[in-house]
Order: structure tokens, then sequence, then C-alpha cells
């Protein structure tokens, strides 16, 4: 197990752990697709259960959440990098 402490000493985050990740983007036919495969090749397959995806008020944008399995922080940031650097994703947290 690997802890991630705060600046005060506390934990902020332990792993394994249960964690949502959302990204938000244009609703398209394939962003959903597109966050899932992203998302998949750092936590590994994923079950349609884990998935939520949310439209806008007027049905132009869309989030999609994606909760895994996360084992590190380092998994983590390396999931919201490559969100971050596709031209389709708007914004991810």
């Amino acid at each position: 197990m690997t802890d991630i402490p705060q600046s005060d000493g506390n934990k902020l985050l332990e792993f394994p752990c249960s964690f949502p990740i959302k990204a938000m983007g244009n609703a398209g036919a394939d962003f959903r697709e597109t966050v899932i495969e992203i998302v998949a090749r750092h936590a590994g397959l994923i079950n349609d259960d884990a998935i939520r995806s949310m439209p806008s008020r007027n049905g132009k944008f869309i989030s999609i959440t994606v909760t895994i399995d996360a084992t590190s922080q380092d998994q983590l940031d390396a999931i919201y990098q490559d969100l971050s650097a596709h031209h389709n994703v708007i914004v991810s947290l």
C-alpha cells in the first residue's frame, strides 16, 4: 500500500483505492469510447457499471466518469496527462 502524504503529514490518498476520473468534452459519437480507451490504457479493463455519462443541459457537451481501482499516484498522473493531451477532452477532473 502506498500513501500520499499532505504537507501537514496527513494522508491525502491511500492506495489502492476506488477513484473517479471525470472528463468533459463535446458530445460526439466517439468521446465516451475515447475516454474509456485512455483510462483503460493505464487501469486495465473497465466494467460498464464503472462508467457514468451525463449530457449538458443543451446536449452540446458530455461528461464521462470512470471509477477505477487506483494503484498509485503515478498511475493517476499518467491518466490525467493523457486525457489532458487529447484534443477532444476539454477538461479532466
